[in-house]
């Protein structure tokens, strides 16, 4: 049981609720842990969980009463941080692509999305903290090739030193601290201070917006995701 993914569902409509949860049942290494059809009872049965029972991915839908999926985005990340979130809507997010991405989100899929896409989404967001599809590959290349979009994404009063951006690369590679630390010879703490400086610096709220950054800025190539 440790091995499998555990994922939390939340979705104002039951018949996605129960069909999600019946998809994913044939999967062996994933197990659903928690449904929820809105926001507020969400939050309430995620705080009394332990951390064994605790989800690792949350798929969100968008559109749900009384609380939006973007706002309990907002809340989650806070509250959070580490909890990997794939955002569920039956529109296509271009439009929201951008605050998506400032948030953290690791992943965005339209509800009609095929089994295998699915799947494997939930997969590369669990092993790597995003999955992005041709699409996303394409949205994103578009805001590399747009300077307001890309400071719409990051507002920096700072340009990342060469050795956040040494760092930056390692962070994508999925490295700890330890490990970052011997590969630039420098100690875990100031690894962590590092860290902490780029989040800062770029607005993010946590790994997967260190990543995504990277990408739009070509720190890093989604090729070797």
């Amino acid at each position: 049981m440790n091995s499998q993914i555990k994922i939390a569902l939340i979705d104002d409509e039951q018949l996605i609720l129960e069909g999600v949860k019946m998809l994913l049942s044939n999967e062996k290494n994933i197990s659903v842990c928690l449904t929820s059809n809105n926001g507020p009872d969400f939050i309430e049965k995620l705080a009394t969980l332990s951390g064994d029972e605790f989800p690792q991915i949350a798929l969100v839908d968008v559109q749900m009463q009384p609380m939006n999926g973007f706002e309990l985005v907002e809340v989650l990340k806070e509250k959070y941080p580490e909890l990997r979130i794939i955002i569920l809507s039956s529109h296509y997010k271009t439009s929201i692509l951008g605050y998506m991405v400032k948030l953290g989100v690791s992943a965005f899929l339209p509800k009609n999305s095929d089994r295998k896409t699915f799947i494997e989404a939930i997969t590369m967001v669990h092993k790597n903290g995003v999955f992005f599809t041709a699409e996303d590959h394409q949205m994103l290349f578009t805001y590399m090739n747009s300077s307001a979009k890309k400071k719409s994404l990051f507002e920096m009063d700072d340009e990342l030193s060469e050795r956040e951006k040494d760092v930056v690369k390692l962070i994508c590679q999925e490295y700890t601290n330890n490990e970052i630390g011997e590969k630039l010879f420098i100690s875990p703490r100031t690894v962590e201070s590092h860290r902490q400086r780029i989040l800062e610096k770029i607005g993010a709220k946590n790994t997967v917006g260190i990543v995504i950054y990277a990408v739009v800025n070509n720190i890093y190539s989604l090729d070797k995701m």
